[in-house]
């Protein structure tokens, strides 16, 4: 059981980009992160919607007789499901900060 541990290739991994605050002086500000937020908010819901929308299609294949595997469709719809609760659990928490940030005194 004590054999050797091989190493671990990084390859085909890419380094993260460095945050907004992590630029040095230069940094463009919170109004340039607040617009790649919104941004990464957008595209999150349109993807959400592009998932939903292959989901039904898939499902109403599926109840026609029209769809060779049940797996596609099933595989569809639970991406749309984990991807709306993802989506809700970060409207979720980004509702809580705003109240948060409300209630604080300046």
């Amino acid at each position: 059981m004590s054999g050797a541990v091989e190493a671990v290739s990084a390859a085909g991994v890419t380094p993260l980009a460095p945050l907004s605050f992590e630029t040095g002086p230069g940094a463009t500000g919170a109004s340039s992160s607040a617009g790649a937020f919104a941004t990464t908010l957008t595209g999150a819901v349109e993807n959400l919607q592009q998932l939903q929308s292959t989901s039904n299609e898939l499902a109403v294949q599926a109840v026609t007789g029209d769809l060779q595997d049940i797996h596609q469709a099933m595989i569809a719809s639970t991406r749309a499901s984990v991807t709306l609760d993802l989506v809700v659990a970060v409207r979720d928490r980004s509702v809580s900060a705003f109240n948060e940030i409300m209630r604080m005194q300046a």
